[in-house]
């Protein structure tokens, strides 16, 4: 039996992903799925960079825009919403195409990894959560560094609630979750894909992450974040934790300057591309676009990408 067919574009933050992904569901008869874990959110527009209905191209966007900020998203629902997904896309004869740079995301059901609990005890899991939120969350990430320095290069340290799950596989296992991932990883593909990876020169990117940032603050990013903040979403969630909303509540919070928090959104997003990249960088069976090879021009870029696609 013939594989489903599957397409991912993806690459760091504002290389450009987006726009080329429109052109090319129109040019292969697809529908998108966002692999962004930030953009399923609700109310949080401008600082995830989220596609506005009008710029869709009429191109059917899923996992976009459905998820209280209240609520936790996680790779397993991930996972679990993409197959479903994948599946209605293809029902109507359409291809699904994955868009988005939340690289352990798109490997969870590329490889079909397996995140079956270890067991129901979550007793461990409670307590390294308390301690997060007794602002314990840095020595959180200096324990994870000392058992699984792999994971800890991955796993950013405001994000806790990977950082529990790696400590509590830890725990529980006595393996690093860093080689299960590994292991995993390797697993066939349940799909027939094409993994397209855009990437761009650094000064370029990071020269387009600035002008991202400060097009957000202009599009009125503080008064989206002042907005959620009257919602009374614990600091803890996941939502809060996001890239841009996180050095904003600081600003508002009183603990710097508007553009000190500025600096830090862009500062920290090159960073978050820097780690993008070098996770691609490990991923097998990808396929790297470098925009400065194509003279930046995207039509070259997608003709490029259709090219390969047809040549099953």
């Amino acid at each position: 039996m013939s594989k489903q067919k599957l397409v991912i574009l993806t690459g760091p933050t504002a290389v450009g992903k987006s726009k080329l992904s429109i052109e090319l569901a129109k040019a292969i008869g697809g529908e998108i799925i966002s692999a962004d874990s930030m953009q399923v959110y609700k109310y949080m527009n401008i600082g995830t960079d989220k596609i506005s209905p009008e710029k869709t191209g009429g191109v059917r966007h899923h996992l976009i825009d459905f998820l209280d900020p209240k609520e936790d998203f996680n790779v397993f629902l991930f996972q679990k919403l993409v197959k479903e997904a994948i599946d209605d896309i293809s029902s109507r004869g359409k291809v699904p195409i994955m868009v988005g740079g939340t690289g352990f995301y798109i490997q969870a059901v590329l490889r079909d990894i397996d995140f079956t609990e270890t067991d129901e005890d979550d007793s461990y899991r409670k307590e390294l959560e308390k301690r997060v939120e007794n602002g314990e969350a840095h020595e959180l990430f200096e324990e994870l560094k000392s058992v699984d320095p792999e994971s800890a290069k991955v796993i950013h340290e405001n994000n806790s609630k990977r950082v529990i799950r790696a400590l509590e596989y830890y725990k529980k296992t006595g393996k690093k979750i860093s080689d299960h991932n590994k292991e995993q990883s390797s697993n066939d593909s349940p799909y027939d894909f094409k993994y397209f990876v855009l990437t761009d020169d650094r000064k370029a990117l990071y020269s387009r992450i600035d002008a991202r940032v400060d097009k957000m603050i202009d599009d009125g990013l503080e008064q989206e974040v002042r907005k959620l903040v009257k919602l009374n979403i614990p600091m803890t969630a996941t939502s809060m934790q996001s890239l841009g909303y996180r050095e904003m509540i600081g600003y508002i919070n009183g603990d710097y300057d508007l553009e000190r928090a500025i600096y830090l959104i862009k500062l920290n997003t090159r960073h978050f591309a820097k780690r993008q990249l070098t996770w691609f960088r490990r991923e097998r069976d990808v396929i790297w676009l470098d925009k400065e090879k194509f003279g930046h021009d995207d039509d070259l870029i997608l003709k490029e990408i259709i090219r390969i696609y047809g040549n099953e």
